[in-house]
């Protein structure tokens, strides 16, 4: 029974840790050092802890070495979840598209779009729309350009910095 108590210990622990490492790294990522710096602290600080008590024990290795790679698994996992449900990041989407009537729909959803006019592969007239939104629009913003082409080409990016232009 002892042996369970800790591999489950170990299990959760290790979920916690690795959790904290992925949001470390992507605010770290987003200039946010001294924020990431003190995720880091704690982060070492559990995984010590845990590490010290799985070498400390007399039971069986191969259940602890599982344990412990599955909440590293699990932790890498749910560590990706929490990121995209609460770390804000602005995208850049830029669209390809022969549909004028596009610019319009999107501007009415309260995105701002800035157009250029490019050249298709077969000298077309087609437009290049440039997009700034939060990561929680995008899907959003993915369902209003498959509505109205869905062969549209799209890119998106994570933007860094964004300074001036139009916010709703």
């Amino acid at each position: 029974m002892e042996i369970l108590i800790l591999c489950l210990k170990i299990f959760f622990v290790r979920i916690f840790d690795v959790s904290l490492g992925t949001a470390r790294t992507i605010i770290m990522v987003r200039g946010k050092g001294f924020l990431a710096s003190i995720i880091g602290f704690v982060e070492v600080l559990v995984w010590f802890l845990i590490v010290r008590e799985a070498l400390n024990t007399e039971e069986s290795g191969l259940l602890i070495a599982i344990s412990y790679s599955l909440g590293f698994a699990v932790g890498t996992y749910i560590g990706s979840i929490l990121s995209d449900k609460f770390i804000e990041s602005n995208l850049g989407v830029e669209v390809i598209t022969e549909n004028k009537e596009m610019i319009d729909v999107i501007r009415k959803n309260n995105y701002a779009v800035s157009v250029l006019n490019v050249d298709g592969q077969d000298d077309d007239e087609k437009y290049m729309l440039i997009i700034e939104i939060k990561n929680k629009k995008l899907a959003h913003l993915k369902e209003l350009i498959k509505t109205q082409d869905k062969n549209a080409f799209i890119m998106i990016s994570e933007t860094k910095i964004v300074e001036n232009g139009y916010f709703k």
